[in-house]
């Protein structure tokens, strides 16, 4: 019987690395159900993100799909979270912080709802911008992890850009974001040109809520995401919707309705106080050329 209590995020994403896992090993669930003498039904859960699952388990999986012992460990710690009723994912604590689980929930998605305050989202981040607030947040890190995480970053944004079934993304941002000289004048301009590029896109509705604007409700909320998933076959999500916050220490993920429906209707108020698609568009190319 699926699981309905607490936070459904962690168990999700363990599935899914469990699934990719076993896909790579090229193993069916029913040849990977006889090596570990369990029911295929109990491995179509587990991947489903419908149960939660005792870290034991998880290194026996790994084991037969021949997970390297890092991702055995982070995965191990992943299930550890399962249980919780809510989820904090505390960056450096039982899961790596180099083990993104955003990022799989990202490239799950079939559209985001985004609300950003200081910084432009990392989806639309050139790559001399997201190394200036890369570099910034990691101080002490050498230039070797800088420039891996920068191409982590710079590897999502295709998700925007493919050919079946682009992610579609419906951004607001504070007009601050367009007058904060990030890396300075000419690092700037050019991120200024790709949100301007990028507001294009059929798929990409971006809009700016000028400091006209006065108080509104992102200045209560706080920067999130709004995550929403594929339709299954019946019209319902594959997935529930999930909101994620970003934090200095660590991401905030919440699931239950009532949270989703909270966050999605003060999307609503931040949205209704944006400019409009076109007028967001010549703020964006004004801000450029004071630059």
């Amino acid at each position: 019987m699926a699981e309905t209590t607490g936070s459904t995020v962690p168990r999700r994403q363990l599935g899914r690395y469990l699934r990719e896992l076993r896909n790579r090993e090229r193993l069916t669930v029913k040849s990977a159900a006889e090596k570990l003498e369990w029911s295929e039904a109990k491995i179509w859960r587990i991947e489903t993100g419908q149960t939660s699952l005792r870290s034991l388990d998880v290194e026996a999986m790994c084991k037969i799909y021949a997970a390297p012992a890092d991702l055995t460990e982070a995965l191990m710690g992943l299930a550890r979270e399962t249980k919780a009723r809510g989820w904090w994912h505390a960056y450096g604590d039982v899961i790596p912080e180099g083990f993104d689980v955003y990022i799989g929930l990202e490239e799950a998605a079939s559209q985001l709802a985004w609300y950003e305050s200081e910084l432009v989202p990392g989806l639309l981040q050139t790559e001399d911008y997201a190394r200036t607030v890369i570099r910034a947040d990691n101080p002490g890190v050498d230039e070797q992890e800088i420039s891996r995480r920068v191409h982590v970053r710079m590897a999502r944004q295709p998700l925007i850009r493919r050919a079946t079934a682009p992610l579609h993304l419906q951004v607001a941002l504070n007009e601050g974001i367009l007058r904060r000289p990030v890396g300075g004048p000419e690092i700037m301009s050019g991120q200024l040109a790709r949100l301007a590029e990028a507001s294009e896109l059929p798929n990409v509705s971006l809009r700016v809520i000028p400091f006209r604007a006065g108080l509104h409700p992102g200045l209560m909320s706080g920067p999130f995401v709004i995550l929403r998933f594929p339709l299954n076959g019946d019209r319902r999500e594959s997935e529930p919707a999930t909101v994620y916050m970003d934090g200095f220490t660590g991401a905030l993920y919440l699931d239950k309705p009532g949270e989703v429906e909270r966050y999605t209707h003060a999307f609503g108020g931040i949205w209704d106080a944006c400019l409009d698609e076109t007028a967001s568009r010549d703020l964006i190319h004004h801000a450029a050329e004071e630059l």
